[in-house]
């Protein structure tokens, strides 16, 4: 398994369409809930994200933005609208107030976001957005890569997947919601690809070290068995090269040794494990590759800060 999969795996939407409305203008949306990441699309129109924190962002029609909490955000139509904010969270996504489509009278195209009738009969910006819940370590090391506003340029990826998101989005059909879950998860991943692959851009070491044939090769090994007996040697064997080219070339890219970069994800691994399972620490300990709970404890207090018995009761109070 390649490192963005493994990152991402946990990145999931579920019923998490916020809405598809058609704004006229003026608008203001505040969206509350301060989601970890927040995709924004906009099929036709126009608009401005403006963020808690940072300067506003225009989004155009087809255009998708990602915005990275816990700071909340507004959609308006322009920067310093007059129009009073309605404020958008979690209970715009609930079956008991209409399900994908039937939000606040988003659906009706004789009113606006707020409920108020448009005089024009219509909206002409229609906006899609998607908040994700993202929870636990792994997927936290993809959030610490990104900025807070995170635009991605134009391609043909995107483009299709935009189509079939605005095309479900038009129905009302069973299944419609996790149709378009899946739809803006292939919209998140084709973006985040898009972004890290930019001209000029600076992604993480890890991504740039997925695309050396050696460098790479080792990672995917370190993701798909970390519990393995792993050593340098054993590493440079399975990548058919020397102990010493696979020690520099994977300081060089990926920033540590491979064995430090082992521990780290074993402790990462390690710090869900706590949380999701009941296990003793001794079992966990067996999982991520470690024979002696001892060992495992001491590991993950020197990469953790504290022990696995102190961060499991830690984060279960939270």
């Amino acid at each position: 398994m390649d490192v963005f999969s493994d990152l991402i795996r946990g990145v999931r939407a579920h019923g998490s369409l916020f809405g598809s409305s058609t704004l006229s203008t003026p608008w203001a949306l505040h969206f509350v809930d301060g989601a970890p990441l927040t995709l924004c699309t906009v099929v036709t129109g126009a608009g401005w994200i403006v963020p808690e924190h940072g300067r506003p962002e225009p989004l155009r029609a087809r255009e998708t933005i990602i915005v990275r909490g816990p700071a909340t955000f507004s959609f308006v139509d322009e920067v310093g609208t007059q129009a009073e904010l309605v404020a958008c969270g979690e209970f715009c996504a609930t079956p008991d107030q209409g399900g994908t489509r039937h939000r606040l009278g988003w659906n009706d195209p004789g009113y606006d976001c707020g409920g108020v009738p448009d005089a024009n009969g219509g909206g002409a910006t229609t906006l899609i957005v998607g908040a994700y819940p993202v929870r636990g370590e792994i997927s936290r090391r993809l959030l610490d890569a990104l900025p807070v506003v995170l635009r991605a340029d134009e391609c043909d990826t995107t483009d299709a997947v935009l189509d079939n998101l605005a095309a479900e989005v038009a129905v009302d059909a069973p299944g419609q919601q996790v149709v378009l879950d899946r739809l803006l998860d292939w919209m998140l991943v084709c973006t985040l690809r898009e972004w890290f692959d930019r001209p000029g851009g600076e992604p993480p070491a890890w991504w740039a070290a997925q695309r050396d044939p050696v460098v790479g090769d080792a990672l995917s090994l370190l993701h798909a068995e970390p519990a393995a007996p792993w050593t340098v040697a054993a590493l440079a064997d399975r990548t058919g090269v020397s102990r010493s080219t696979l020690a520099k070339r994977f300081a060089d890219l990926v920033g540590e040794p491979p064995l430090t970069y082992l521990t780290r994800w074993r402790m990462t691994l390690a710090a869900d494990l706590l949380v999701e399972q009941s296990g003793t620490v001794a079992d966990i300990a067996r999982t991520v590759g470690y024979a002696d709970p001892f060992g495992f404890s001491a590991a993950f207090k020197r990469v953790r800060g504290v022990n696995p018995s102190e961060f499991r009761r830690t984060v279960s109070s939270q």
